[in-house]
């Protein structure tokens, strides 16, 4: 018998001029995407809407910001758990983050940078609030796309009234001698949705259902990681995968990406259309907000599945 097939997650083009709602190639997309959300929880999706001078701009901003002293950085704080900034840990010593909420809002990045730079930083927010609008324009896009493929329309514009994004961007540092090459350990997001956009520098890698666990390699500055997250899973009654991923450092140079993550004001339920005798329902209705609660409360976040234990039926 032959080695099996390595995982590769499937790409889609999200450039074409012609996606609209409706027409061949966004039908195609629908079903392309739902169909890589169900096997991998995640795929890449080719997007133009950022062009690459934006590219280039942001991933300058980043390195700006990450050199900014720890004791600035410490002052991004959020009444939100896990929202604010992450870093200086022991078993995660390549690591560190910050979070900017409402980060497609000129207001939401205008707080976030006062903080960093009291007297403003245009050459960080402006980018920044580009990169964040073009990042939900994806998002809602797919998230458009999924609830047209489960014939859940209906649902999209409220969905759409409750959902806020978070823009955590990210710095992993290159390991030295003798250092562990974790970036950051095995988990799943606790958002509905993800989309993450890297520099040119390696280091993510997917979980597949079967075990195997692969890398996501040689993105291009027009390519964007497109992952469902826990919210996703249980509103889905499980036929979208959430699923579990890990960045692992073996480069010389640093490693730097966005994550804008998408999460729901109010409760998150499974549509009734959603539960039959062959897709019993999986999962109680939550508070996103909540669940955030839970998984940062002692040693929840060691769970293999948080939101199971949090809600799950």
């Amino acid at each position: 018998m032959g080695s099996p097939t390595p995982h590769k997650l499937p790409i889609i083009d999200f450039t074409k001029e012609k996606l609209e709602p409706g027409s061949e190639s966004w039908l195609k997309a629908c079903k392309d995407a739902t169909l890589a959300l169900e096997e991998y929880g995640c795929f890449v999706a080719e997007y133009d809407k950022v062009p690459l001078a934006l590219h280039d701009a942001v991933f300058k901003s980043l390195e700006e910001l990450f050199d900014l002293p720890t004791a600035t950085k410490i002052q991004n704080k959020s009444s939100k758990p896990l929202y604010g900034y992450v870093g200086q840990i022991p078993i995660v010593p390549l690591y560190e983050s910050l979070g900017i909420d409402y980060a497609n809002t000129h207001v939401g990045l205008q707080s976030f940078t006062k903080v960093m730079w009291p007297n403003g930083n245009d050459c960080f927010s402006e980018p920044l609030l580009s990169f964040s609008k073009s990042a939900v324009e994806l998002e809602q896009m797919v998230v458009r796309m999924v609830f047209e493929s489960y014939g859940l329309e209906k649902y999209y514009e409220s969905h759409l009234d409750s959902a806020t994004y978070l823009c955590r961007v990210m710095k992993y540092r290159r390991p030295q001698v003798n250092e562990t090459n974790m970036g950051f350990p095995s988990h799943t997001d606790k958002s509905f949705m993800t989309i993450l956009h890297q520099n040119q520098v390696d280091g993510l890698e997917i979980k597949a259902k079967d075990g195997e666990w692969f890398g996501v390699h040689e993105l291009s500055p027009s390519s964007f990681v497109v992952m469902a997250g826990d919210a996703i899973m249980a509103w889905s009654n499980e036929r979208i995968h959430s699923p579990h991923h890990r960045v692992t450092m073996n480069r010389e140079k640093a490693r730097y990406s966005l994550a804008q993550f998408s999460f729901m004001e109010g409760i998150v339920q499974t549509p009734e259309e959603l539960v039959d005798a062959e897709h019993p329902q999986r999962f109680k209705p939550f508070d996103h907000l909540d669940l955030l609660q839970f998984y940062s409360t002692g040693n929840n976040r060691y769970l293999e599945s948080a939101i199971r234990t949090y809600c799950g039926v």
